[in-house]
């Protein structure tokens, strides 16, 4: 079993589905100890909580159920991951929303839930975690932005606004934290295979009365060149490197991971 992240601790966002319970599995599977974060019922939040287990080989990890929209709760999240943990070398920034209209129908109220949660959620969590870091001269923050945060999407202004704000914080952080052996990238997927993302599939095929597969490429994955999706282990890994031993010189980056889209 790989532990490269043996004896590191690892507070990941929106870890309960999707890409973060990916990622939290991922380095669980290397060795860290992770506390997850994010909403669901119950019994989903446990099978979570197993899936890290397994992963690791370990306990059931913590979790917290704080809306990472609200930055009281956020800088209560932190405090007790350190405490929980007894300190927190990884801050994996992934929770985030999305909503599509044109910019003249957007509603106020969904630009400021998608500005909160994308984009001042990270900052919030970097601040409270930041000066443990420091003072151990060691840390590893990955904040999960999009190929939104390079290229834009019509009807997308919120979640277009937030990742690319999501990369400049990125580059600022690491500039501030050059000189020492704390580091902050930002990995920007394309369409990755979640659950979410499947329905959407499902419903653009019963909305257009064409095949799923038809559905995948012509819509959703229209301006991903690959015409397939990222999986969500691709990610993981990727996020793996970053939080490791050997990825100190990596920083300030924003790393493409979206099938070529980029490139077109």
């Amino acid at each position: 079993m790989d532990q490269t992240l043996s004896g590191r601790t690892a507070l990941v966002t929106g870890s309960t589905s999707g890409i973060g319970l990916g990622i939290a599995k991922m380095l669980a599977a290397a060795g860290a100890r992770v506390m997850l974060n994010g909403f669901g019922s119950a019994d989903d939040i446990t099978t979570a909580q197993r899936e890290v287990a397994k992963a690791g080989n370990t306990a059931e990890p913590p979790h917290s159920a704080a809306d990472l929209s609200d930055p009281a709760q956020i800088r209560d999240m932190c405090a007790e991951a350190e405490q929980r943990l007894g300190q927190v070398d990884i801050l994996v920034n992934n929770a985030g929303i999305q909503f599509t209209s044109p910019i003249a129908e957007f509603p106020d109220n969904k630009w400021d839930a998608i500005i909160a949660l994308n984009l001042s959620a990270n900052f919030h969590a970097i601040k409270a975690l930041l000066p443990g870091m420091t003072a151990r001269n060691w840390g590893r923050i990955v904040n999960i932005a999009s190929i939104h945060g390079i290229v834009a999407s019509p009807e997308k202004v919120a979640y277009v606004a937030a990742k690319h704000g999501v990369i400049g914080m990125t580059r600022t952080v690491a500039l501030e934290l050059a000189q020492g052996q704390v580091t902050c990238n930002a990995i920007c997927p394309g369409f990755v295979r979640t659950p979410l993302a499947e329905k959407q599939v499902t419903a653009l095929a019963a909305k257009h009365g064409i095949t799923e597969e038809a559905a995948l490429k012509d819509f959703l994955l229209a301006r991903q060149p690959s015409k397939r999706w990222v999986e969500v282990e691709e990610v993981a890994r990727m996020a793996l490197y970053l939080c490791g031993p050997d990825s100190g010189s990596v920083n300030g980056a924003a790393l493409s991971i979206d099938g070529g889209w980029s490139a077109a």
